[in-house]
């Protein structure tokens, strides 16, 4: 049987160093699943393993793209399996590792499956929300997916103020005269492998002193010089991402260097509770505190293989 140790938690939790450590114990490989790690142009910003550590295990999906292609969790989807499948061909096990909860989703139960939408109406889509802005897509949204608007309101409500999700919504609905909800686990997906999902926690203290830490890491290793370079291409999908948007606005006078720096700290505070509470809603996962001794993770691994 094929086993996916699949390792998921919040920002500078040690998902890294514990999926260097089980892959070496298990003579396997490492599947990325941070979608931000994806993009090669974004290296210090994103935290993606150091020389060191991708010479310590063989890696895949590390900076393998560019910010400049449109590149989609469909896409990942499509791409992850195969590799996954490529790999279990010669290796019972496999890791997954990353904090992206949707790409991992993706992986252990795929993706679902949606039309291809005229350029057309994505592009009338997209000018409407420039020249409109968010209540537009709202309207639109609660006018043709009502189900599916109150059930982002009601579980998810962060997701009516992200443009991307929000425009993606809205061009399926008006490309397909269907609601978008209508294309949601239309059939269900085969795997050929078991999940053996771990996470990784602390308390809250702890968490929030190792993001304040790398933050502080990252600054000195020269994110302002990354992000400056990436300044022209702000607008990217790629790159609405924590520590790139609060020095861009910076860049534009809006923040003090000071300021964008402690509004880099609090707002990945805030993105690893949203991470913590998409990952402790999935029962199957094990969770351990980051300072559990590894063998103790490899013998609940083992347990899992042999159940």
């Amino acid at each position: 049987m094929k086993h996916l140790i699949t390792i998921v938690g919040p920002t500078a939790i040690g998902k890294t160093a514990l999926s260097i450590q089980l892959a070496n114990h298990f003579n396997c490989e490492i599947v990325s699943c941070d979608s931000r790690q994806f993009f090669k142009e974004m290296t210090i910003g994103t935290a993606v393993p150091n020389a060191d550590e991708l010479a310590a295990a063989t890696h895949h999906f590390i900076q393998s793209k560019s910010i400049f292609e449109n590149y989609t969790v469909g896409d990942y989807e499509k791409e992850a399996i195969s590799k996954i499948d490529s790999l279990f061909q010669y290796n019972d096990y496999v890791i997954l590792v990353g904090g992206s909860g949707l790409y991992v989703n993706a992986v252990l139960k795929g993706f679902d499956d949606f039309p291809d939408i005229d350029s057309a109406i994505r592009e009338e889509v997209t000018a409407n929300y420039e020249n409109l802005g968010l209540n537009y897509l709202q309207e639109q949204l609660q006018k043709l997916d009502p189900d599916y608007f109150e059930k982002i309101t009601n579980e998810n409500p962060q997701t009516l103020l992200n443009p991307q999700r929000m425009m993606r919504f809205v061009e399926v609905c008006l490309g397909t005269g269907k609601p978008y909800s209508s294309f949601l686990n239309q059939k269900k997906n085969e795997r050929n492998f078991t999940p053996i999902l771990i996470g990784l926690e602390a308390d809250r203290e702890m968490m929030y002193n190792r993001i304040n830490l790398r933050v502080d890491i990252m600054m000195n290793e020269g994110l302002p010089k990354e992000a400056e370079n990436l300044y022209p291409h702000k607008a990217l999908n790629a790159l609405q991402t924590v520590g790139y948007r609060e020095l861009f606005a910076y860049f534009d006078k809006e923040f003090t260097l000071e300021f964008a720096i402690e509004e880099i700290k609090k707002n990945t505070r805030r993105f690893a509770k949203r991470q913590l509470t998409w990952f402790k809603r999935d029962e199957n996962t094990k969770w351990f505190d980051f300072q559990t001794p590894i063998n103790k993770i490899i013998d609940y691994i083992d347990s899992q293989t042999k159940s």
